[in-house]
């Protein structure tokens, strides 16, 4: 059973920068295609980015630019850097990971509030 953890998150002020970490418990991580979601309240779970085995990458049309999503397979964690933030970026987030059996796998969450 594949376990993933997530960390970084806090309460940042607007413009700032944060950077989640997704440590994932797994045996083949580099075959898997990983993820960060997030859920703001009262929102459905919406996709921020994903990265696929071999790096490429996809995001959400409105945070191209200020969110990147990267992956180490020697640590089998992925990150995703956050910078330019602003309030309507509140929310929980998620690292998500699907094997290549077609199983998806979700994290506890963790939570970003953008406020000053």
């Amino acid at each position: 059973q594949a376990q993933l953890v997530e960390s970084g998150g806090g309460l940042v002020q607007p413009g700032g920068s944060l950077r989640l970490s997704c440590a994932a418990s797994v045996r083949g991580f580099s075959f898997y295609i990983m993820g960060w979601y997030r859920q703001a309240p009262g929102k459905q779970r919406e996709m921020v980015a994903t990265i696929g085995t071999n790096e490429n990458t996809r995001y959400a049309d409105s945070l191209k630019g200020r969110f990147t999503i990267s992956r180490d397979n020697a640590k089998n964690t992925v990150y995703l850097q956050m910078n330019s933030l602003k309030p309507e970026d509140t929310a929980v987030y998620y690292c998500n990971g699907l094997s290549p059996f077609g199983t998806t796998y979700w994290g506890q969450g963790t939570q970003v509030t953008v406020s000053s």
